[in-house]
C-alpha cells in the first residue's frame, strides 16, 4: 500500500521543479544566464557540502574525475536549457526537457550496445510525435525548442554516466562535485563579460529559492520520500513535472495552452510514464536513472538505490 505522506511530499517536490521553469524564465530576463547559473549552483553545492562535509573527503581521485565529467555533461544540459527558455515558453520547456526520460534508455542502448526492444522504439516514436505536434512550425523547430531538445539529450547522457559511475556510498559527494562543476564553469564563462547581478529582491529571492528550496531542499525531501515509496510509484510521480510546468506557465506566465499543446503533452507524458513503469518492472538500476531524468531540475539529487531507495 502506497504511503500517502511520502507520495504527497514527492508530488510537492515535482510541483516545485515544475514551477522552476517559470522562475528561471523570469530571472534570466534580469541577469545573463551564465551569471545566474553560477550563483545558483555554487550556492546549492555549498549548502550540500556544508550539510555533509565528511562525504567529500572520502572521494578518490578517480571518483572526482568521474564527478567532473558528469558535471560537464550536466553543465551543457543546464546551459542549453536556460538559454532555450529565453526563446520558448515555460510549458514547452517542461515538456521538451521531459523527453530525457525517453532518450535515456535509447541512448544507453546505443552507447552500451544493448538491445533496444520494439516497445521502446514505439515509445520513442509516440514521444517524438507528441513533441512534433507541440513544437513544429511548418517543417522547422523553433530555436528555443531546439536548444531545449539538446538539453534533454545531455541530461540523458548525464543520467547514463551517473548510473554507470555512481554508487550508494559516493552518490552524495558526487552530487556536490557535479553541482560545483556547473557553478564554476558558468562562473568562468560569465566572468569575461563581467558579472552582472542586480541587487533587487525580485532577482535574489527567486535565485535563493532555486538554490535552497528547489535544489538542496528538494533533494533532501526526495531522498526521504523515495526511501518510503516503490520504484514505480516514485517514477510515475516524477513524470508529472511537465504537467506542473504547463500549469504554472499558464497561471503565472500566461502561456497559451492550445489543443496542439494538450495533445502533444499527453503523448509525451504518456511515453514518459510508460518508460518509467517498464523500467520499474524490469530493471532496478534503470529506474533509478529514470527517476533522475524525469525532470529538468532534479539533477541536484543523488542516485537512488535499489527500488528507489537511497542510503
Amino acid at each position: 500500500m502506497t504511503k500517502p505522506l511520502p507520495l504527497v511530499a514527492l508530488l510537492v517536490v515535482t510541483a516545485t521543479w515544475g514551477g522552476t521553469f517559470v522562475v528561471v524564465k523570469d530571472v534570466t530576463q534580469q541577469a545573463p544566464p551564465m551569471d545566474f547559473l553560477a550563483v545558483r549552483f555554487l550556492l546549492a553545492a555549498g549548502i550540500l557540502a556544508l550539510w555533509r562535509p565528511s562525504r567529500l573527503l572520502a572521494l578518490s581521485r578517480k571518483q572526482c574525475g568521474h564527478g567532473v565529467v558528469m558535471g560537464l555533461l550536466l553543465s551543457i544540459g543546464y546551459i542549453a536549457q536556460t538559454f532555450g527558455q529565453q526563446y520558448t515558453s515555460a510549458s514547452m520547456s517542461g515538456f521538451i526537457t521531459g523527453m530525457s526520460v525517453v532518450f535515456t534508455p535509447v541512448v544507453a542502448g546505443v552507447l552500451l550496445r544493448q538491445r533496444i526492444g520494439l516497445s521502446m522504439w514505439a515509445t520513442v516514436a509516440i514521444a517524438t510525435g507528441g513533441l512534433a505536434i507541440m513544437t513544429l512550425r511548418g517543417f522547422a523547430i523553433g530555436f528555443g525548442d531546439g536548444l531545449t531538445l539538446l538539453c534533454a539529450l545531455f541530461f540523458a547522457l548525464h543520467v547514463i554516466a551517473l548510473s554507470e559511475w555512481s554508487t550508494e556510498g559516493d552518490a552524495y559527494a558526487l552530487t556536490v562535485v557535479q553541482l560545483g562543476v556547473v557553478g564554476v564553469l558558468c562562473l568562468v564563462l560569465g566572468v569575461p563579460d563581467g558579472m552582472d547581478l542586480p541587487a533587487s529582491q525580485s532577482f535574489w529571492i527567486p535565485v535563493l529559492a532555486l538554490a535552497v528550496v528547489a535544489t538542496a531542499g528538494a533533494y533532501l525531501v526526495q531522498t526521504w520520500a523515495q526511501a518510503r515509496l516503490s520504484a514505480v510509484v516514485a517514477a510515475l510521480a516524477l513524470t508529472m513535472e511537465p504537467v506542473f510546468a504547463s500549469v504554472f506557465g499558464a497561471l503565472v506566465d500566461g502561456d497559451e495552452i492550445t489543443a496542439r499543446v494538450v495533445l502533444g503533452g499527453v503523448l509525451v507524458v504518456g511515453a514518459m510514464a510508460f518508460t518509467a513503469r517498464k523500467a520499474a518492472g524490469t530493471d532496478q538500476a534503470t529506474v533509478s536513472a529514470l527517476q533522475q531524468s524525469a525532470g529538468g531540475d532534479q539533477y541536484a539529487h543523488d542516485r537512488a538505490g535499489p527500488v528507489g531507495r537511497t542510503r
